[in-house]
């Protein structure tokens, strides 16, 4: 299935098949999003596969959509995870996993402009991303039960202030303004995903080619991903992990390269999804919010 989440107030969980949408959500039973489709379980999942199938009360698929996933306990990102990338950063590559964090309230949807307060950062940067949404909770779990935990796959940008980032010592601001990842448009049911390490990985700016590789350069596949991390804290239904990004971020371009008021985004993972977002650039306290709105 490819699901998608409405936007507005009374948004609501659909599956998408073309130009059309089935809705999925089943109020009387808490399911009112994605979110809480993904944490109700395996059976919950059937029961709107079979609603899909059935094509019953049809309607136009939402454009744009929200945020497929918008409230998950956490956001687990992986650095240096692509081969290419190490080599544009000239950095060894790591002996395992290397985890930070994202905080939720990073998360916009597609066609959302990314925005961050005048004056805090010059050097915003773009990073095409193959998300992971767990569908089954894991702690202490061994790399062979990680697939059936995977419940789809989405697209991320983990847009980045690399000032920030490099200036602290740690990444946790420079990667967690607010906005700062833009998500979707669809999630991708793992079945529909035979081979996640397979995938094209492309991002443009401005319509210029910048990022253009293929998921088969991590460094670390998302089995071992989800295993190395539910070793260290669980792992929660409805969860993000972000599996790293390829070369050609505009940090490492020569000259360096950001992203400023009036560009465009658009990152995309083949086979699961295009992710729009306008660049509104700096602005002041009183804008932000009805920019990012």
């Amino acid at each position: 299935m490819r699901l998608a989440q409405t936007a507005g107030p009374k948004g609501r969980p659909v599956a998408v098949a073309g130009d059309t949408a089935v809705p999925v959500g089943d109020p009387e039973r808490g399911i009112r999003s994605l979110d809480d489709l993904v944490q109700a379980g395996p059976e919950a999942w059937e029961t709107a596969r079979a609603r899909a199938d059935e094509g019953r009360d049809a309607e136009p698929a939402p454009s744009p959509p929200a945020a497929p996933i918008a409230r998950p306990s956490k956001i687990v990102c992986v650095g240096l995870n692509y081969r290419d990338h190490a080599k544009e950063a000239e950095l060894d590559l790591p002996a395992e996993p290397l985890l930070f964090a994202k905080f939720p309230s990073t998360i916009v949807g597609p066609g959302v402009p990314i925005a961050w307060p005048e004056g805090l950062t010059e050097k915003v940067d773009w990073e095409a991303e193959l998300a992971v949404v767990v569908g089954r909770g894991l702690r202490d779990a061994d790399v062979e039960e990680c697939g059936e935990a995977v419940f789809g796959y989405t697209v991320a940008n983990d847009v980045s202030a690399r000032d920030l980032q490099f200036g602290d010592g740690q990444w946790t601001r420079g990667k967690s303004l607010d906005g700062f990842c833009p998500l979707g448009p669809e999630i991708v049911t793992a079945d529909e995903v035979p081979d996640p390490h397979a995938l094209a990985i492309r991002t443009r700016v401005n319509d210029e080619l910048v990022q253009d590789s293929n998921t088969s350069e991590m460094v670390f596949g998302v089995d071992q991903i989800l295993s190395f991390c539910s070793h260290a804290f669980t792992l929660f239904p409805g969860d993000l992990v972000l599996t790293g990004t390829p070369a050609g971020v505009g940090g490492f371009q020569k000259p360096p390269r950001f992203l400023g008021d009036g560009d465009h985004v658009e990152v995309e993972v083949e086979g699961v999804g295009v992710l729009p977002s306008p660049i509104a650039g700096g602005v002041s306290s009183a804008h932000l919010q009805e920019v990012s709105s």
